[in-house]
């Protein structure tokens, strides 16, 4: 597998994990943003402790974050970066439907799901055909 086809795979779990993180940050109370960070709202224990400890803390567990996914995703072996990348789109698309969800109803947690689905089965197949037409041209 060549690089490219390697961060083209990191495209659905960096997706699920941003937009996470973004409406994470979205539905923050106003009092949050205005320094009471007690009243942070997030249910990843290491998240939240970043939050209450600063309001800067979300933005660098994003980055710190999104470092390691890419990290991750790119350098384990095939299988256990498959493995990975599929847990964290599953487990963000999942956090990211606890806030929108109970806000916005049933529909948009069903349309986050396929949308993420599509996307990981869309880029799933343009890596095969890539290997597909590489293995062509070797033979």
């Amino acid at each position: 597998m060549n690089r490219k086809q390697k961060l083209l795979l990191l495209v659905p779990a960096l997706w699920a994990s941003l937009f996470d993180i973004v409406i994470t940050i979205v539905h923050q109370p106003k009092e949050y943003w205005e320094g009471n960070l007690q009243v942070a709202n997030e249910g990843n224990p290491m998240g939240k402790f970043m939050m209450t400890n600063h309001v800067s803390g979300i933005f660098l567990i994003l980055i710190f974050w999104l470092v390691l996914i890419g990290l991750l995703g790119y350098y384990l072996s095939r299988i256990m970066s498959r493995i990975f990348l599929v847990f964290v789109m599953i487990v963000h698309s999942w956090a990211a439907s606890t806030w929108i969800g109970p806000r916005y109803g049933f529909w948009s947690v069903f349309i986050l799901m396929i949308l993420n689905s599509i996307l990981f089965c869309a880029i799933d197949e343009i890596v095969k055909e890539n290997n597909s037409q590489f293995s062509n041209l070797k033979s």
